[in-house]
């Protein structure tokens, strides 16, 4: 039996008990139960489990323009990586420098406003400098080298973008590169004839106009278009592709047939955004990456091709070979910048595997 003190009560609680009969009793009683139940279940719930049905979306910023088979690619990436997180992380897409140049998305990157992006060699070069190795003049010959090289460096850079605080999801060169230009360029002495572009802050293309005995003008990528408009500059470095993409073809007359080299490329990840997803879902995001980048290098050189064939019926030339005589030259500079830039950007030992790599394929 339950006694109760009636005169430390309030009238208030008094009348209430009144009320308290053996029929409603049983209620109040499952009553206290279940908020018992209720109050036992919210301290013992788990932060994680919310978290986990939260959709998280990865911001990835490109200079490729929206409808290129890049950004095609990248939204079937995303498609697929949706499904297999049961839709639980998928990309948010910045393309066409909607972000700014390479530079600026990097810095972004930094303070979270951005957790990804495809960078060419220059946006790379910003986070490892070493890895221009890779954009050195004259360094490949072929197709087939460029991916026996990429095959077997892949562990050893991305062990480095991870040192550096970043997740390389994968590689996506950008093609040869090709001048564009008011004058056929055949010739060192053609090249020094022309008001010539320089990526801003590019050391590898510095260090080759200055062996080249070139003054280019540095400016951001963003700038260029205004630049050719204005007659500021008449000469261009870029893959065919890009040189489509971005409209710098409708203010030339003719592309080299000389290629300089092969622009290396490549999407990362900050560590940071990616050690926010559970493990499922890293391995998740590694391998339908892998994938889809994998699928899309397939894609570059044939998409220059076809880059070339449309600017050629806009009235695009093709300048003839140079001669024998003027390809060595250019060779000679690309020797003279690989041990310009050895020590500095990149250490001898790994020049030494690399030209080991490329001497047991050939």
């Amino acid at each position: 039996m339950i006694y109760f003190d009636r005169a430390a009560m309030s009238s208030r609680y008094r009348d209430a008990l009144k009320r308290v009969t053996p029929g409603n009793f049983l209620c109040i009683l499952c009553g206290l139960v279940a908020s018992l139940l209720l109050a036992l279940v919210v301290l013992t719930w788990q932060p994680g489990e919310a978290l986990a049905a939260k959709k998280t979306y990865i911001k990835l910023s490109t200079l490729a323009p929206e409808g290129s088979s890049w950004m095609r690619q990248m939204h079937l990436m995303s498609k697929e990586l949706e499904q297999a997180t049961q839709g639980q992380v998928k990309f948010k897409f910045y393309p066409g420098g909607v972000s700014g140049d390479e530079k600026d998305v990097i810095r972004k990157m930094r303070i979270g406003q951005v957790h990804a992006a495809g960078f060419t060699g220059v946006g790379l070069g910003e986070i490892l400098p070493e890895v221009r190795v890779l954009d050195l003049p004259f360094l490949f010959e072929n197709d087939r080298e460029i991916a026996h090289i990429y095959e077997k460096m892949n562990g050893y850079f991305a062990d480095r973008f991870e040192e550096k605080g970043y997740i390389l999801l994968g590689w996506v060169p950008v093609g040869w590169i090709h001048f564009f230009s008011q004058i056929d360029i055949q010739s060192v002495e053609d090249l020094r004839r022309t008001k010539a572009w320089m990526w801003e802050g590019d050391p590898l293309v510095a260090s080759t106009y200055k062996e080249l005995k070139v003054s280019p003008h540095s400016l951001s990528v963003t700038d260029v278009m205004l630049s050719l408009q204005t007659g500021m500059i008449d000469t261009v470095y870029a893959s065919p592709i890009g040189a489509l993409a971005l409209q710098w073809f409708t203010k030339i007359e003719s592309m080299s047939a000389l290629r300089m080299g092969n622009a290396t490329g490549g999407v990362l990840i900050t560590k940071k955004r990616f050690s926010k997803l559970p493990e499922k879902y890293q391995r998740a995001l590694k391998r339908i990456s892998k994938k889809h980048l994998r699928s899309l290098v397939e894609k570059v050189q044939e998409d220059n091709n076809k880059a070339i064939a449309v600017m050629k019926k806009n009235g695009l030339k093709i300048a003839p070979q140079p001669s024998p005589e003027q390809l060595e030259k250019f060779q000679r500079v690309g020797e003279l910048v690989r041990q310009q830039l050895t020590g500095k950007l990149f250490e001898q030992s790994l020049v030494d595997t690399i030209l080991k790599h490329l001497q047991d394929l050939r």
